[in-house]
């Protein structure tokens, strides 16, 4: 393989001059491209800025669109410690009296002592153990005929509605404990034993109701309201005053309590507040970026673009037009209006006068079947959908940068061929100024071996 030095012959920085030749060819075309691709990427995060901003406002949007969140009431209990309520948007505000009796629980019975403990040998025979209306039967042989056996005969049986059976070791010996998972005076405990060998020193009998302690009586909870007796079979319950769930803590008989009931209007002045706010964030993003400030010259990236141009005004119609139907039918009936910097403003007094006359106002106009939420929704949907506006404008941004990706690897090309040709070119040069130079040395010597003409002696 031939071996080039390029610039022997001539003496010039061949490879030096080749770069800054070709250099100097692709800089324009170069900045030309950085600055076609700097503007197109401004332009896309613009648009990405404008849509993440109006999602952000959607997402506001949407959670206006449920009534029942605007109507929410208050329940507060007077003594938590023995009462507690929630109620929905169907209960009427008022005041109530509320004793706690006493509370649902469930029956726990025990057997006398085995003295010969867990494996005390109990006897043979069936068990037909009841949890109200509901009996389950257990035959008791020679495989389970212990305290231990029974039991976990018990808590095996697939037909059981509902006892838990355990065994407790006292003083004078071992217990059988069962306990319902069902509170309610119907759901009393009872046990019926055929024992089949009286004569065999052990007695099933001992596990039979009569023979049976109560620990705990099933019961249902009574409570008064406003004076008037309620018994339930549950600590919670949903069907004494309308739209209002209570939940039983404790009892203190004798003492009376009270159950406030009212309309919720913190929470609905704090979802106007996260309209308002949303809306606002939103606008000072769309203000930046269709900005111009006229003492420096410097403008949003978004100045005098149509679609941030057609948002911005399809948003303002949306919400200063009427909804047809409704006495508090605008933004400004509400007390929400524009401020001079475009922003929105809440009068809470009015606000609050608003809700004192009408309390659903608020929810008829946001979130009614033609109400603003929903027009709003459909306005930005238009907008930020994956086949929306500024979707659309984002994808051909897209292309256009990738383009520039396509345009760069042409222009590689180009100043590769042209840097192999001023390669060639200056390689030929080189190699002819060598050939010139190794002439005139030559030449240089031939010159110098002619004989030399002495002239005096002429």
């Amino acid at each position: 393989m031939a071996i080039s030095a390029s610039g022997i012959g001539s003496g010039i920085d061949v490879e030096s001059l080749v770069r800054q030749l070709v250099a100097a060819e692709g800089q324009p075309a170069t900045t030309r491209l950085n600055t076609k691709e700097a503007k197109l990427q401004a332009d896309l995060s613009a648009y990405g800025s404008l849509k993440s901003a109006l999602s952000s406002f959607q997402a506001t949007v949407k959670s206006l669109n449920d009534s029942t969140d605007f109507l929410a009431r208050t329940s507060t209990s007077s003594n938590t410690d023995l009462f507690t309520a929630s109620a929905d948007k169907t209960a009427v505000p008022g005041n109530y009296t509320i004793e706690v009796e006493q509370l649902a629980q469930a029956a726990k019975m025990r057997s006398g002592d085995f003295v010969g403990g867990d494996t005390d040998v109990v006897g043979t025979g069936t068990l037909d153990i009841s949890l109200g209306s509901d009996t389950f039967q257990l035959a008791i042989d020679g495989t389970n005929n212990t305290l231990a056996g029974i039991r976990d005969a018990i808590n095996a049986a697939t037909d059981n509605p509902g006892i838990t059976a355990s065994i407790i070791n006292v003083d004078g010996g071992s217990r059988l404990v069962l306990t319902s998972d069902k509170v309610g005076s119907a759901n009393a405990i009872t046990i019926a034993a055929n024992d089949n060998d009286a004569g065999d020193g052990a007695d099933l009998t001992r596990l039979a109701t009569a023979n049976l302690t109560a620990l705990q009586d099933a019961q249902d909870a009574i409570i008064y309201v406003d004076g008037q007796k309620v018994t339930r079979d549950k600590n919670s319950f949903a069907d004494v005053i309308a739209g209002v769930n209570f939940s039983l803590k404790d009892s203190k008989p004798g003492t009376i309590e009270t159950l406030a009931i009212g309309l919720d209007k913190a929470s609905v002045i704090n979802k106007v507040n996260k309209f308002v706010e949303a809306y606002n964030s939103l606008a000072d993003t769309m203000a930046g970026l269709s900005s111009f400030n006229a003492d420096t010259g410097a403008a949003g990236r978004l100045l005098g673009d149509s679609a941030l141009r057609s948002v911005q005004s399809q948003l303002r119609q949306t919400m200063t037009e009427a909804t047809k139907g409704l006495a508090f039918s605008t933004l400004v009936d509400l007390g929400i209006t524009t401020n001079d910097q475009g922003q929105l403003e809440v009068d809470s007094a009015k606000l609050d006068s608003v809700m004192n006359t009408d309390f659903s106002a608020v929810s008829q106009l946001f979130s009614s079947e033609n109400g603003l939420a929903k027009k709003l929704d459909s306005v930005l949907e238009r907008y930020i959908a994956s086949d929306g506006i500024l979707s659309s404008r984002s994808q051909g941004l897209q292309s256009n940068i990738d383009s520039i990706g396509d345009e760069r690897v042409r222009l590689d090309r180009r100043l590769a061929a042209l840097e192999s040709r001023f390669r060639a070119q200056f390689t030929a040069m080189d190699t002819l100024v060598a050939q010139l130079q190794s002439v005139g040395s030559f030449l240089q010597q031939q010159l110098a071996n002619l004989p030399s003409i002495n002239l005096r002696n002429r």
